[in-house]
């Protein structure tokens, strides 16, 4: 009654002033609230990704409701079915009289003997004993990395009858006025970019086995000899972009030193990579993240090009007629993932209805279907997953009341502005769902950030890119870089031009594979003659 009678007495201003002041803390509240429902997801979200599984894998019962462990349905009452298993031989083991059963190596591994108490030396016990088997114990050595200086000995011979000199003359070398061997080059590049073995524990190494080169020489010879290997690098390019789709993406790199104060820190540059649907990649080089480096990296294509949510790429596409833009799959599905435990009813029914696309592409896969009747199977079976996906969507922003900040708005938002992007899996049978391929062929770049850190320049940087171009399209194809390296090193110099691309993994894995042109000690380490030693 007091309130009453006291809001009763007041005048008209004092009420507008306390409705504006209740208004007014009424918009502070929600704006604090919104902030600290914010801050509680990022907090969320770090501590998911510290201590949490990184892992997006789900599984998904057949009509697509979202299951955890707990929900697993009961195993059928019926027995398993049994398979008779024929009889057969089993092959004597190689090791059927060795202690060690657990070491397993192939033919290619050096072995050493040593053999111990040989009675046979022993005249008293020769008489006495008779040998009637062996037992064979191995273990597994290592010498410490070793490096060998090939010292090549050329004869000078004078003519007697008139005293003319003639000498053999020397190897070639890949480097021109280099003391490096093509394997010590090869063994160098797959060091660091295989390995992530910086130069300068590199340097060290060879320091520590009595070899000793300034580390800048150790630099100059990755830049000349990644300079060589440019052309093929362009040749796999123009393969790519031959391709009907490609995915692309971008990834930062440290290269080159800031000009502004303060002094050492280290520009951000990027690789944008390249996958073209023959199973090879290339990883350009471009200071920037503008949109102008993927319209001159993608020059002259016309096909699909598959890509994460930023925007310069379906901005490219916009302008370019030519270029259908598709949309990664996985990357709308990670913001879903990150907002489940916001809103797990929402996101979890959009994560159901991603779960069961992934099932059925991994289905058809198996089945190894033709490029027609996947897409027969998509317009049956993918298609109708799709509409229920954006219409749940839509839905839900409608009828449920979400901040703007709320993570499930934001995933939400995300995918429907890319919906059209998103469908075009379902009208090209060729387009996979995600770029995770591309990703994985990206994973040697990030490894190698942790290692080298960075590029001094941006020159160097870009020959980082060239070489990893050519070594991640090995891995793709089953190709040992080492081998590669070492023949190709050694064949571009005499190799016509116009069969350059002959050079790239891909084909010289069909034409050269079989026979590759060997190192002068890989051939003194087979028994092969090297041709360097016969009588001229």
């Amino acid at each position: 009654m007091k309130f009453e009678a006291q809001a009763a007495s007041m005048s008209h201003e004092e009420v507008a002033e306390l409705l504006a002041a209740h208004h007014s803390l009424k918009s502070t509240h929600l704006s604090l609230k919104q902030s600290y429902d914010e801050l509680s997801q990022q907090v969320a979200w770090f501590k998911r990704q510290l201590f949490g599984s990184k892992s997006e894998r789900r599984i998904c019962d057949s009509e697509g409701r979202q299951l955890t462990l707990g929900e697993l349905p009961p195993a059928e009452g019926t027995d398993p079915p049994t398979i008779e298993v024929p009889a057969h031989r089993r092959r004597r083991s190689t090791h059927e009289n060795s202690e060690d059963h657990k070491l397993r190596f192939d033919a290619s591994v050096p072995v050493e003997e040593i053999v111990l108490g040989d009675r046979d030396q022993d005249e008293a016990h020769r008489a006495e004993y008779e040998q009637v088997g062996e037992k064979v114990t191995c273990r597994l050595a290592q010498r410490p990395g070793s490096y060998v200086v090939l010292r090549y000995i050329r004869k000078v011979y004078k003519r007697k009858s008139d005293g003319a000199f003639s000498c053999f003359p020397a190897p070639p070398a890949v480097l021109e006025k280099s003391c490096a061997d093509v394997s010590f080059l090869a063994g160098m590049l797959i060091d660091k970019f295989t390995y992530h073995l910086p130069l300068y524990r590199q340097h060290q190494r060879l320091s520590a086995c009595g070899i000793h080169l300034a580390r800048s020489t150790l630099t100059h010879l990755v830049h000349r000899t990644a300079a060589l290997l440019e052309p093929v690098y362009a040749a796999q390019l123009r393969s790519i972009l031959a391709s009907r789709v490609l995915a692309m993406d971008e990834t930062p790199i440290k290269a080159g030193r800031k000009k502004r104060p303060p002094p050492g820190q280290m520009k951000t540059a990027y690789f944008w990579p390249i996958y073209g649907d023959r199973d090879e990649v290339v990883f350009p080089f471009a200071p920037t993240r503008g949109s102008e480096v993927v319209r001159e990296a993608l020059k002259g294509y016309g096909g699909v090009l598959l890509s994460d949510g930023y925007e310069v790429y379906d901005r490219y596409a916009k302008t370019v007629n030519e270029v259908v833009h598709a949309q990664c799959w996985s990357h709308t599905r990670r913001r879903f993932v990150d907002a489940e435990p916001v809103e797990p009813k929402q996101a979890g029914e959009a994560l159901a209805g991603i779960s069961i696309l992934y099932k059925q592409e991994a289905e058809w896969k198996e089945e190894s279907l033709s490029p027609e009747n996947l897409l027969v199977c998509r317009a049956e079976h993918a298609r109708p997953v799709v509409d229920r996906f954006f219409e749940h969507l839509r839905s839900t922003l409608e009828t449920d009341v979400f901040l703007p900040t709320n993570l499930f708005t934001k995933a939400a938002r995300y995918a429907l502005a890319r919906e059209k992007s998103l469908r075009v899996f379902l009208e090209y049978p060729n387009v996979p769902l995600d770029t995770n391929h591309l990703e994985r062929a990206i994973r040697p770049i990030a490894l190698g950030r942790k290692n080298w850190m960075f590029c001094w320049t941006e020159a160097g940087a870009k020959y980082v890119g060239i070489v990893q171009s050519l070594l991640a399209t090995c891995r793709l194809h089953g190709v040992d870089p080492y081998t590669y390296l070492v023949d190709v090193l050694q064949r571009i110099d005499s190799h016509p031009a116009k069969d350059i691309d002959s050079l790239t993994p891909r084909l010289w894995k069909e034409r050269f594979a079989g026979n590759p042109m060997r190192s002068d000690i890989d051939r003194r380490r087979a028994g092969m003659t090297t041709g360097r030693n016969s009588d001229y």
